[in-house]
Formats: C-alpha cells, structure tokens, sequence
C-alpha cells in the first residue's frame, strides 16, 4: 500500500531578477540574416520574430499574465519522487464529472485552461452535457513539473491513475491532445478499470497492422501516404529532439529568440492559422507560454519526450485494444497536413463510440476552439 501524498496550493511567481535578464537578453539578441524567398518557407520568418520579441522585451507584462494564471486553482504534489504542477477546478454546481485533461508538446497546461470555465459550468455557456471536475497537469519535464532521469507514456500514465486516486477519485475520464492523447490511452490501455471514458483530439499512437491485422482500407493507405509526405517535409524538429535533444538544448536553453522561434514556428504550422499566427492566437497568449518554457527552464526537459518514447517508450502489439470508451475529434488542420485518420484506422486500436469530423480548428484545439471542443467533450460523456 502507497504512503499518502500531500497536495499543496502553488502560486507562479516569477523572480524579477529572472524577467530582467530575459528582457536583457532579447535586446542583445544577434539576428541571422533573413531566409530569402517565401515568409516562413525555410522556418520562423525573420520580419515577424524581431517585431514580436521587441514586444516581449518592451511591451509584454508577464505580471499581467501571471496574475490571470494564478486566478486558477494551481498545486504540486510530489508521486513517486517527481514533483508534479496541475491545475483542479471543480465543477461550479453540485458533483462534476472527473476528468484529467493532458497537453502535448511544444505546449503547456496554458493550451487547456480556455477549457475550465466552459466545462465546470457549462450550462451558463450553453453546453448541454455534466459539469466536470477539471484536473489539468503539466507533463514531467514541462513548466512547474519536474522530470526524472526517464519517463514515457506508459510511466506518466500511472502518476496520473496515481494523481486522480490522490485527490479523491476512484472513477473519472481522461482525454488530450499530441503527447497527451498517448498518455491518455496508456491510461485506458494499462489500467482501465477507473476509466470511465477517453477523449482523442488526435491520433498519437499508431495501431499494429502486422501479421494477422485486417488488410488495409484505401482510405487508411492514403491516409499513411499523406502522413509519409508530411514526415518528409515537417518531421525534421523530431528527428532531431528524438536523437540529440540536449545539443539542441544548449542553443534554445540560452537564447529567448531561439527558443521562441523554436516553438512559435509548430504553433503556426500545426494550428488552423490560415498562416498567421495571429489570427487564431493574441500575442500575450504566445509569449505567455513562450515565458513559461524560459522562466522554468524546460524545453530541454521537455524535448526528452521525444528521445524517451523513442528509446525507451512502447510498440503496441496484436493484443493490445482500448476497451475503454472512445471519442475522437478530428479537427480539420490537424488533418490537412498529417493526412485525414479514416474511423476504421482509430477502430483498429479503440472501441470508438464518438466520432466528430471538426469545421475548423488544428492541434493545440482546446486553445484554438475551446468551445467547440468542450461540447465534444460534453455530449462524448453525457452519452456515458
């Protein structure tokens, strides 16, 4: 029997020493010369990235943010020697329904809280579905969370049973996007008695087709198609995170402007910005995340996801199916440039009961269209 752990409120405050010489640091950035031809072609665009960190430096309030972050209900908890950061908000009225909501990379708990209000009190924003119990973690390695020396789906996803049991729940469900979505099926996939349901914004984990797999359906054969043109061309920062992540570490670890070039570019390609960041997110959303990845000095730590799920991460089998209850949003960016996941591939790994082709939206979803992924959420687990 595990000892009992204690959960302790948390407040973000940033040291102004820290700010200081991250607003010193931008000013002494030293430019590389503009990529010649289209905006963005060979990654961040040279004209965009001066102007927004001249912002950072001499217009962003991180105060600001920091006092709308801590508006929400923050704590750690340490399990199993790893101090975890999450966010718990519970239901307004009554008993909510838990769930544990996981984020992905190059992201933060930040993507998720657009969320809180409109599934803790969804009635008062036209949602009709439970309110819910909110518990939105950061991942090991990732802004207030520290890491250990190894972690992977299949370990993230005990601290998290480990994390729900902690703070009360014996029955909850779980859902995600990118990293999170892998976590939240090893959750189903591991121990699945407490799991009520999950929820997919996407397709991270890929489903065995070998030896005594159904033939594959045209739609799934174009599906890998588009997603093997889609490696060729954007899957360079995986390469490189999933083999040499800490020679990289020493650049983005050390300069603002690296780092939010680093970040910003996948925010502008995976999300549904039409090609401007801007028109999906404000600035002070990006630099607020921006931020956290250098006050807490993380990306290196959060780059070893890549590495670890490689190395040391899983290879599901022919036995391995989700019995638990499933549903998938499919958001149309995300599809644009992976490829279009047809039902009958997510149906080879998951017992789909909800499936939601999505009129806009792309992979950081809970902070693109929150609303339209909230009432997903909703009408997924109002049906259970």
């Amino acid at each position: 029997m595990t000892s009992p752990v204690q959960v302790s409120p948390f407040t973000i405050q940033v040291p102004d020493r820290v700010l200081s010489d991250l607003r010193a640091r931008i000013r002494s950035t030293r430019w590389p010369p503009g990529a010649p031809g289209a905006e963005w072609g060979q990654g961040t665009d040279f004209e965009y990235l001066k102007h927004l960190l001249g912002y950072w430096a001499d217009g962003f309030d991180w105060r600001a943010q920091e006092r709308e972050l801590n508006r929400f209900k923050h704590f750690r908890v340490e399990i199993d020697g790893v101090a975890i950061h999450f966010v718990h908000e519970r239901a307004r009225q009554g008993s909510g329904v838990p769930i544990i909501l996981t984020h992905g990379w190059p992201s933060a708990f930040t993507e998720l809280l657009p969320l809180v209000p409109l599934l803790t009190e969804p009635d008062a924003h036209g949602i009709d579905g439970p309110a819910f119990d909110l518990v939105i973690p950061s991942l090991p390695g990732y802004g207030f969370s520290g890491r250990p020396a190894r972690a992977n789906y299949r370990s993230v996803a005990a601290l998290w049973h480990r994390l729900m049991r902690e703070l009360g729940y014996e029955r909850y469900g779980a859902g995600g996007g990118d990293f999170g979505a892998g976590v939240t099926t090893l959750m189903a996939l591991d121990e699945p008695q407490p799991v009520i349901g999950i929820h997919l914004s996407n397709l991270e984990l890929s489903p065995w087709t070998g030896e005594g797999s159904r033939p594959l359906s045209s739609a799934e054969r174009a599906y890998l198609a588009q997603r093997q043109r889609w490696d060729a061309s954007e899957r360079g920062y995986s390469s490189i995170q999933s083999t040499k992540p800490q020679t990289l570490a020493y650049a983005l670890n050390d300069s603002p402007a690296g780092l939010a070039a680093w970040i910003l570019e996948k925010w502008r390609s995976w999300a549904d910005t039409k090609g401007s960041l801007e028109r999906r997110f404000s600035r002070d959303f990006l630099l607020t995340l921006v931020t956290l990845y250098w006050v807490t000095e993380t990306i290196t730590t959060s780059m070893r996801d890549y590495f670890d799920n490689r190395w040391h991460g899983i290879t599901l089998g022919p036995g391995d199916f989700v019995r638990v209850p499933t549903g998938v949003a499919n958001f149309i960016e995300q599809l644009a440039f992976e490829g279009d996941p047809p039902r009958e591939w997510a149906e080879r790994l998951y017992d789909v009961r909800h499936w939601t082709p999505m009129p806009a939206g792309g992979h950081f979803a809970p902070a693109e269209v929150p609303e339209l992924l909230a009432r997903d959420i909703a009408t997924f687990f109002a049906a259970l």
